[in-house]
């Protein structure tokens, strides 16, 4: 059965009275009801991923900043050990905390650091919760892929084009969302390791946040806008298409610690996109796709500066979900294309990629998935230091996920 034929099959079950027994003399012997705490409605769960990718490696000196186990003395890596504290501590108020303690500062060759991923409230401004405020840090609404948990996604690695406007996806800063209550509930529904959903972040939903990314310090004294909106439209069929549009602007500054060298001069740049996406839920055939356009700083290697430049870029993703028995099968290709700098990296690197993935992902068990991908990957870099680094390469990745 289809997700939009379960919706239209949903059916109200009568309410029986209450009984209450007395004894002899009268006396209640209904006990009265247990209270509870707050502390008794948060929940723990997690994901644990391994991955190794040096098999059928064609070209050593090929890397990328996504995963640094990738190319010559890369092995296996603990890529995420995430725990996330969740609950309603009150009708209105939703907390939500996530660490990650496989985390890699840059530059260190030290892995396996604990770094703070998520930590919000959601506050719901009506009873039917169909208006939220969320407060703190969080993901920030722009790109399907991008708001699609790493625990759900078919690909190792997230897009270039889209994942460099907000590398690790999130920000500090309050974003509101609308959305009514039966396509709250379809995003729920949507959101999990079958039919890969991004979670619910609203049909309508709008925010103001710092703009340096994740764990990074505000360096200005302007905040990003940004704007979504997108909608799950249920078919007669059982399938379920989600178009959706977002753009965010502002001001990135580039700070000292980006820059290869005091000849190098950072400073504040224009730093906004605009992005179409759709996607056609794997029912079993789905497709996914994005595009973004736009503008951020640069490196420019004829002048050796910084400038702001126009960026484009955007990949397509086709994928089947077969069941065989109590395993489940999911193949998938994808190719993306991404031409302009890349903010947070070091002199905001220009970069230039052309990559295509194919691979599965199989499932023998709720708690377990193993993905294998082989990459096809072209990619130019330029900065103060490599001022034509192009690597071209084929390898086939591993990755073991573990839920709980």
């Amino acid at each position: 059965m289809t997700l939009s034929q379960r919706d239209a099959k949903a059916q109200t079950t009568p309410v029986k009275d209450s009984v209450v027994t007395t004894s002899a003399v009268g006396a209640s012997t209904a006990s009265a009801p247990k209270s509870t705490h707050w502390y008794d409605k948060i929940s723990l769960r997690g994901y644990v991923q391994i991955r190794y990718n040096r098999l059928l490696e064609t070209n050593p000196a090929l890397k990328t900043e996504y995963d640094k186990s990738v190319g010559d003395k890369g092995g296996f890596l603990i890529r995420r050990a995430r725990l996330v504290f969740s609950g309603d501590v009150h009708d209105r108020v939703y907390i939500y905390l996530q660490p990650d303690f496989a985390s890699t500062p840059t530059g260190s060759s030290t892995i396996h650091f604990v770094q703070l991923r998520d930590a919000y409230f959601d506050l719901s401004l009506d009873r039917e919760k169909t208006f939220r405020l969320r407060v703190g840090q969080s993901k920030i609404p722009y790109g399907f892929e991008n708001m699609q948990s790493s625990q759900n996604r078919l690909t190792l690695d997230r897009n270039d084009a889209l994942n460099s406007a907000l590398p690790n996806e999130r920000d500090l800063g309050i974003m509101f969302y609308w959305a009514p209550v039966y396509i709250r509930k379809r995003f729920k529904e949507l959101a999990n390791s079958r039919l890969k959903g991004s979670g619910d972040y609203g049909v309508f939903g709008l925010g103001l946040y710092n703009g340096q990314t994740a764990n990074r310090q505000e360096a200005n004294n302007n905040q990003h806008v940004v704007a979504r909106v997108s909608y799950p439209f249920a078919l007669k069929n059982g399938q379920i298409i989600e178009p959706g549009l977002q753009a965010y602007t502002g001001l990135y500054t580039v700070t000292p610690d980006q820059l290869s060298s005091t000849a190098i001069k950072g400073g504040d740049f224009t730093d906004r996109r605009v992005a179409a996406s759709v996607v056609v839920y794997p029912q079993p055939f789905g497709l996914q796709a994005e595009y973004n356009v736009g503008e951020g700083p640069e490196f420019d290697p004829a002048t050796g500066t910084i400038q702001t430049k126009s960026l484009q870029g955007g990949y397509a993703q086709a994928m089947y979900a077969a069941k065989l028995g109590r395993h489940y099968l999911i193949p998938f290709v994808k190719a993306q294309f991404y031409e302009g700098g890349k903010k947070t990296e070091t002199d905001a690197r220009y970069s230039k990629v052309y990559e295509t993935e194919i691979g599965v992902e199989w499932q023998p068990l709720s708690h377990f998935e193993l993905a294998a991908q082989y990459t096809i990957s072209d990619r130019t870099t330029q900065d103060s230091r490599t001022l034509d680094n192009h690597q071209h390469g084929q390898l086939l990745r591993l990755q073991a996920q573990f839920n709980f």
